[in-house]
């Protein structure tokens, strides 16, 4: 079973790599007894404090086994390779790569490969409602030289 390495890390950062995002399918997650090939979560690795993201893959046919919930997590889910169906709450979304898609927590949520090639998926989730307008205007443009 693959592991998410981590490349680098110091005070205010850490650097961590999944590999390449072709071997996704070589992770597992497990859940108890539940066995989730295909899906890898990054943030506990990261060390996130404000999100979680976990990328997952689906072979041609498959879906993801369940509608789910969240009890506080808004989710943004990225299409990065294939072809689908993303079902919300009974609405069926085409999506492909360079799709995105915002659930809130909650939205009954699934995902289904219909194409003939892999369905690779970056997700991101965050606690819902919690972005104001202030925090649009955090980044702070530093007056130093960049050091490369």
């Amino acid at each position: 079973m693959k592991t998410v390495q981590t490349t680098k890390s110091g005070k205010n950062f850490t650097a961590v790599n999944v590999g390449k995002l072709s071997d996704i399918k070589n992770y597992v997650l497990s859940l108890g007894e539940i066995q989730i090939p295909g899906k890898v979560f990054v943030g506990q690795t990261l060390g996130t404090t404000g999100s979680e993201l976990s990328f997952q893959t689906f072979a041609p046919g498959q879906d993801g086994g369940f509608l789910h919930t969240h009890k506080n997590h808004e989710e943004l889910y990225f299409i990065l390779k294939g072809e689908g169906l993303y079902q919300v709450d009974g609405e069926n979304i085409p999506v492909t790569e360079g799709s995105i898609i915002r659930v809130s927590p909650e939205g009954k949520r699934a995902i289904k490969n219909t194409g003939s090639e892999e369905l690779l998926m970056l997700c991101v989730q965050y606690k819902g409602n919690s972005f104001s307008a202030e925090d649009a205007t955090d980044g702070v443009i530093l007056n130093e030289q960049l050091k490369w």
